[in-house]
């Protein structure tokens, strides 16, 4: 197993008092990883160390206001692709059917495009492969981590070493189509309302609808994080 994407799924999870108590192992592996520069290291020490320290509540509170409630810092990558269009139905229901498949089943709530659930996956697989799959997904790590530098937020840095665990340079006309998308204001209740205001999801006849970048990218996952539970921000 590879332990830098196993402990980069967990960092990215939602909060619970288990990952708090695992948080010096999972801050030793990332510490300890040589294919990240010893800056990119020390740049998600803060983060490591709040994971670790800082009351629990606290953290899944900022958890949910950074994750759950921007569509552009959205984890769940084929947001940032489908939004809510019959394509990004018609990858879902491709990735589902990719997992069966290989001998897996969903077990989490979290859909399958949930970033934490492809670095379990790349953690059980050849770090080739691995890398492969980060670099067709670097422009969205780009641009997660330029949104989430402008908040001054912690957990930027793990996106900036995402790009560097995928050895390729985000190419620099798709990052900034991500970054032109408007963002809404967290606090700003009335308009995330509107934004999260659903359309339907339609799961279409066409299981390869979308875009082939993408699918290819999550041609061959696996699925098994642990399901973050409900929380009443959600």
């Amino acid at each position: 197993m590879d332990r830098t994407f196993k402990a980069i799924s967990l960092i990215l999870s939602y909060p619970t008092a288990e990952l708090q108590a695992a948080m010096p192992e999972i801050s030793a592996v990332l510490m300890s990883e040589t294919r990240l520069t010893t800056a990119a290291r020390a740049e998600m020490a803060p983060l490591l160390d709040a994971l670790a320290a800082e009351d629990i509540y606290a953290l899944q509170e900022a958890y949910v206001a950074l994750f759950d409630r921007s569509r552009t810092l959205s984890l769940n990558l084929f947001e940032h692709v489908h939004g809510e269009s019959r394509d990004r139905g018609g990858a879902m229901v491709s990735l589902v059917e990719t997992y069966r498949e290989a001998g897996f089943d969903p077990v989490t709530s979290e859909l399958p495009d949930h970033l934490p659930v492809l670095l379990e996956y790349l953690s059980m697989r050849p770090e080739g492969e691995a890398r492969e799959v980060l670099s067709d997904a670097s422009h969205i790590f780009a641009a997660l981590a330029e949104r989430l530098n402008r908040r001054e937020s912690t957990y930027a840095p793990v996106f900036g070493a995402l790009l560097q665990l995928s050895g390729v340079q985000a190419d620099a006309a798709a990052v900034s189509d991500l970054l032109a998308q408007p963002e809404a204001d967290p606090d700003d209740l009335k308009a995330l309302d509107a934004i999260w205001e659903e359309s339907e999801v339609l799961f279409g006849p066409d299981p390869n609808a979308g875009c082939p970048q993408v699918r290819d990218m999550l041609s061959a996952m696996d699925l098994p994080v642990n399901p973050r539970p409900a929380t009443a921000a959600e």
